[in-house]
């Protein structure tokens, strides 16, 4: 019994860890990402079409790298220094945006930040999945969420504090990002350590190949790549609330109400998942997207995203822990942050689509269009899951 505690107590620790680590890191990143179309709009005067662009290069870069860093942390059988080395260049990005003097600048200073994710994150979210059980992963990962998307709710009212006393001086709010984001650097550094792995051998004989997952998983992935083409970036968000009369003070504050939603629900909905199951929650989830994005399209009325953000948070404690934990218990340990890289990849290619087709709709046919079309793939998505229940 007590070496059963041992080895379970370091597990616990890297969860709060990372969760911690992850808290720091979006406390800088939501620092700047809910300012930056704002800031490429009307500072830098770029049409949203430019904003969707790099938003779309940006999540796309990071999506296509976590199937090759997921995959290589699964071959070496390591995964904190592919964490450490994302989490560097995360905080390195927020130096290179405090500089920027035209569109191009953000477009690389969200290149390396995203690069830093996509070199993070399967490996990440396989280390958590290492250090929980199978019972226990739904919370493992809402406990993440929760800690995570607490970051994102103190970000934000960092930049309204520092708009307000800085007076919109953008360059100085990004270089002020970076301090959160080597803090973090550094906790992973001293709290978080590297699981004991099994035996090596079969690890090198792994190949790249789709074959050897599932047929649950492919149809879970298939599914998500429906839906993804739909959900175009969150700074579309940010953008409908400013052509429903917003400031960049109100839009800031919309998304600290969704973030808060998501943080404080994260958990509970994970142990749920773990109780219940994930898959009737992610299905929930799916239908709550189709509704809340076509809310967004409907709206007239900018009283009605104090409802709106709400949900779209509640939707993501649904939905984004509780597809890893998913994910985790359908295959095995030596393949798991592959599975989950390949997870990101695909669905992050589409969603370079998503964000790019969202701009043009957004701009050649109008504002409620990109929502809508997104309601329209959450809805394929959801009949397409709910019809293969292997």
């Amino acid at each position: 019994m007590k070496s059963s505690n041992k080895t379970k107590q370091p597990g616990k620790r890297n969860i709060v860890g990372l969760g911690l680590v992850s808290m720091f890191n979006d406390i800088a990143s939501e620092m700047v990402y809910p300012i930056i179309p704002i800031f490429l709009t009307t500072f830098l005067g770029v049409p949203v079409a430019i904003v969707g662009v790099i938003e779309g290069i940006a999540e796309a870069t990071a999506s296509i790298l976590k199937v090759f860093s997921g995959w290589l942390s699964d071959r070496l059988r390591h995964r904190k220094s592919f964490v450490a080395a994302g989490y560097t260049l995360s905080a390195i990005a927020k130096i290179v945006l405090s500089v920027a003097a035209s569109w191009l600048y953000v477009l690389f200073a969200r290149f390396i930040d995203r690069f830093g994710k996509g070199v993070r994150t399967s490996a990440r979210d396989a280390l958590i999945a290492d250090s929980a059980s199978p019972e226990t992963r739904g919370a493992a990962f809402g406990l993440h969420r929760a800690l995570d998307t607490a970051g994102a709710v103190v970000g934000p009212l960092l930049a309204l504090v520092l708009l307000h006393f800085l007076d919109n001086k953008y360059s100085l709010i990004f270089l002020l990002a970076s301090i959160p984001a080597f803090v973090g650097v550094g906790i992973l550094l001293l709290a978080v350590k590297e699981p004991r792995h099994e035996s090596q051998k079969s690890v090198f004989k792994l190949k790249f190949s789709l074959r050897s997952f599932s047929k649950p998983y492919k149809i879970f992935l298939l599914v998500n790549v429906l839906f993804a083409l739909g959900n175009s970036s969150d700074a579309f968000l940010i953008l409908r609330t400013q052509s429903l009369g917003y400031t960049a003070t109100g839009a800031v504050l919309l998304y600290v109400v969704f973030n808060s939603f998501y943080s404080l629900l994260s958990y509970p909905f994970g142990k749920l998942s773990d109780r219940f199951g994930a898959r009737p929650i992610l299905i929930a989830s799916f239908l709550l997207f189709a509704i809340v994005y076509a809310g967004f399209g409907i709206a007239s009325n900018g009283l009605i995203l104090w409802i709106l953000f709400p949900m779209y948070g509640l939707y993501m404690a649904m939905s984004e822990g509780i597809s890893k934990a998913y994910i985790s218990n359908l295959v095995p340990s030596e393949t798991r942050a592959t599975a989950i890289g390949l997870f990101y990849t695909s669905t992050g290619i589409v969603t370079f689509f998503s964000s790019f087709i969202a701009g043009l709709l957004w701009n050649y046919i109008g504002v409620s269009a990109p929502f809508y079309f997104g309601a329209v793939c959450s809805l394929i998505a959801t009949v397409v899951f709910i019809s293969n229940n292997d």
